[in-house]
């Protein structure tokens, strides 16, 4: 009997280890234990270590920062690890990386990103539109303007004109300091460029530009100052408003030259302003260069002189061109006797000028005669049309335009304000030269008489 039950209970247990030993090799799974417990702390882990980036130690502390919102957080050592990480990332607003799918849009650069707005970078981009584009204030106001950004996102917050007045002041100190860091860092010399003149309220502006390459060599042109000046506008105020402007933007002692118009108070102005600059003597050669003439303003000058003997011509075609802008019935008149001329392309249109800009009454002498068979035409419809120029006028008139053509492309070149100019201004001036010799052998003599008065001015500069 004793044996008997020794023999059971050994099959018992042989039977028992055989099936553990099946199950084991059945589900080759192990149950939960302290290795499957690690391996989940190791997947966290490398969950932060993907979404943040190490900083270094900071204060004695080893620190690393949140790659979405750039926050930064103690990391390191058996009491922090990487917890405090993990639990910003639960409850980050700027990372979509491990947020719901379906609280996620694609932006136009066709990543993915959380649907929750920044409402701060929307500011942003409403204070640039209306940089960019001029427009008021009240913009962000609009009705429709406020119904097209809800309908866009149920959750932006409008704001009113007086905060876009203060994100746009905020916008405007934060590229000022940029810009004066940026000069202030700058290797080379600044040179200026001002005007002042006179509005149609008969207030009075100046307006300072700063020119330089930068250390990519790239030149830059930025307006320091638009602003108003009160009277009287002598040489010594507008020396000290410009010395004022440099000293608040911090580049007073980088100043290479200062290019103005031709006028006595700018020649005061430039004496003055030099002398404030030698004192802390930053000029360099003792200033030699420091004064530049406008070569366009002199240009104008010298093509106006010219003007004068043909004054009697631009005057009629002005007239003329004032004469078919009026009324609507009048220029619909005008436009069947141009369709009835034929061959007039009328894409340049009709223009007008403005007497103190020589540039512009050759627009408008190149405009007026694409039509001066039109205003013949106009000249038998309407008999109240007493300003149409003679034959010969018209063909005085296009013998000075093709005059005239050298000096305003020489013009257009030197005005120019994305390439320097500097380089181009000898050739000009011998192409300039040049011509008036050529056209003093002319057997017009108005046009003879013409270049010769633009010879003298020539020579005065």
């Amino acid at each position: 009997m004793e044996s008997e039950t020794i023999n059971r209970s050994v099959n018992v247990n042989v039977n028992v280890d055989d099936n553990i030993h099946n199950q084991i090799a059945n589900d080759p799974q192990e149950p939960p234990s302290v290795n499957n417990e690690d391996s989940e702390v190791q997947q966290e882990t490398k969950k932060a270590k993907t979404t943040t980036s190490e900083v270094g130690v900071k204060d004695g502390k080893e620190k690393a920062k949140c790659n979405a919102c750039g926050q930064e957080y103690v990391i390191g050592g058996t009491k922090i690890g990487t917890s405090t990480l993990l639990r910003h990332l639960k409850k980050c607003n700027v990372s979509p990386k491990y947020k719901d799918v379906g609280g996620m849009i694609i932006d136009n650069m066709g990543k993915l990103r959380s649907r929750e707005l920044d409402h701060k970078h929307v500011r942003e981009i409403m204070t640039m539109a209306i940089v960019k584009h001029g427009l008021p204030f009240k913009f962000v106001e609009y009705k429709w303007i406020r119904e097209l950004l809800s309908y866009l996102n149920p959750d932006v917050k409008h704001v009113s004109r007086n905060t876009a007045v203060s994100d746009l002041w905020k916008f405007h100190v934060q590229m000022k300091e940029k810009l004066k860091h940026e000069m202030h860092h700058c290797h080379n010399r600044i040179c200026l460029t001002s005007d002042c003149w006179t509005a149609c309220t008969q207030e009075g502006y100046i307006c300072l530009t700063a020119h330089f390459v930068d250390n990519n060599w790239k030149l830059n042109s930025k307006i320091l100052a638009f602003c108003k000046m009160e009277p009287p506008h002598t040489g010594h105020d507008l020396a000290n408003k410009v010395f004022e402007c440099l000293t608040d933007w911090g580049i007073d002692r980088k100043i290479f030259s200062i290019t103005l118009d031709n006028g006595t108070a700018n020649d005061r102005m430039q004496h003055i302003f030099g002398e404030q600059l030698s004192l802390q003597n930053s000029l360099l050669c003792d200033g030699e260069f420091f004064h530049v003439r406008c070569c366009a303003h002199i240009l104008n000058l010298i093509v106006q002189e010219g003007l004068k003997l043909a004054e009697v011509a631009l005057q009629k075609i002005r007239e003329s061109i004032k004469y078919v802008k009026g009324p609507e019935a009048r220029k619909m008149a005008f436009t069947e006797c141009v369709v009835q001329v034929r061959g007039i392309d009328t894409k340049l249109g009709l223009r007008l000028d403005v007497p103190t800009r020589w540039n512009s009454s050759f627009m408008m002498l190149e405009s007026g005669l694409k039509y001066r068979h039109a205003f013949s035409s106009f000249t038998l419809r309407d008999r109240n049309f007493k300003h149409c120029p003679t034959t010969e006028e018209w063909k005085r008139a296009e013998r000075m335009c093709e005059f005239l053509r050298p000096f305003y492309k020489i013009t257009n070149l030197i005005s120019g304000t994305s390439y320097p100019t500097s380089n181009e201004y000898f050739m000009q001036v011998w192409k300039i030269e040049w011509l008036f010799r050529d056209t003093l052998k002319s057997d017009d003599p108005l046009m003879k008489d013409m270049a010769k008065r633009m010879m003298d001015k020539f020579e005065k500069y």
